[in-house]
C-alpha cells in the first residue's frame, strides 16, 4: 500500500473546503528578489509561471472588486530579522535594497492593501486579518512564492483564521518542482483545496455575478 493510499484510508483529504460567500486574495512575496534573475533568489521558472498566472487572476479580481492583500518581506537590519538560514535573505532583504520592491507586474498600489511582513506568513503580525474582516471575506485565494515556505505558512495561517482556503497550483511557485508538489500535496490533505487558475477565476466571476447580476469584465 502506498503512503498516498494509507493517508486516504485514514480519511485525509476526504472533505473538500469549497468556496464561501466572498473571496479575497493574498499575494505573497512577488518582490523583485524572487522575480528578477539578477538577484540571488530570482527568476526560478515555477515562480515566474506563478507570477504570470497571478497577474491574470488579479486583473479580473480587481475589475470585480475583490479585496487584494499584497506583501513583501523586508527588514531594517539583521538585528530585526528572525534567524534566517538563507544568506541571500540576510544580505538583500533590507528596506533600502531594490530587491524588496514588489514586482509592478502584479502590484496596484492604489488598489491593494500593502503590508511588509517579517515572517513567513502574510497574516502574522500584519493588518491582513482586520482588512479581510472589514471586507467580510470568508474564502482566501493564496498566490505567490515560495510554495514550501511562505505559501505553506500563509495557507496554514489562513486555515487557522478559519478562512476557507484555496491554493491555485499554477499561481504559486518554488525554486524546485519536488518541494512545490510535496507541499501542495500535504496542504491539500489537511487544510486547503489545491485548485488551478481557471477554478479561481470562475469563483471570482461567479461571486461578481451574484453581487451585480452582470458578467465579469473579460481581460484584454
Amino acid at each position: 500500500m502506498s503512503a498516498q493510499d494509507d493517508y486516504g484510508r485514514r480519511s485525509y483529504g476526504e472533505i473538500p473546503v469549497g468556496t464561501g460567500a466572498k473571496p479575497g486574495i493574498v499575494v505573497v512575496d512577488f518582490q523583485l528578489g524572487f522575480t528578477d534573475a539578477q538577484y540571488p533568489l530570482g527568476g526560478a521558472p515555477l515562480v515566474m509561471r506563478a507570477m504570470e498566472n497571478t497577474a491574470k487572476l488579479l486583473k479580473v479580481a480587481r475589475d470585480c472588486g475583490v479585496p487584494v492583500a499584497n506583501c513583501n518581506t523586508a527588514y531594517m537590519n539583521e538585528r530585526e530579522m528572525p534567524y534566517w538560514k538563507i544568506t541571500a535573505v540576510r544580505e538583500t532583504f533590507r528596506h533600502d535594497h531594490p530587491s524588496v520592491e514588489i514586482d509592478p507586474r502584479i502590484y496596484d498600489p492604489d488598489y491593494d492593501l500593502t503590508v511588509c511582513k517579517k515572517g513567513p506568513s502574510i497574516f502574522f503580525g500584519t493588518d491582513v486579518p482586520a482588512f479581510f474582516a472589514k471586507e467580510r471575506v470568508d474564502t482566501v485565494i493564496v498566490t505567490g512564492c515560495n510554495t514550501s515556505g511562505c505559501i505553506r505558512a500563509s495557507s496554514i495561517d489562513s486555515f487557522s483564521h478559519r478562512y476557507r482556503t484555496l491554493v491555485p497550483e499554477d499561481c504559486v511557485g518554488d525554486i524546485e518542482e519536488q518541494p512545490h508538489r510535496d507541499n501542495l500535496r500535504d496542504l491539500g490533505r489537511r487544510y486547503v483545496d489545491v485548485v488551478d487558475l481557471d477554478y479561481a477565476l470562475e469563483f471570482v466571476r461567479a461571486w461578481h455575478r451574484r453581487e451585480t447580476g452582470a458578467d465579469a469584465p473579460v481581460p484584454a
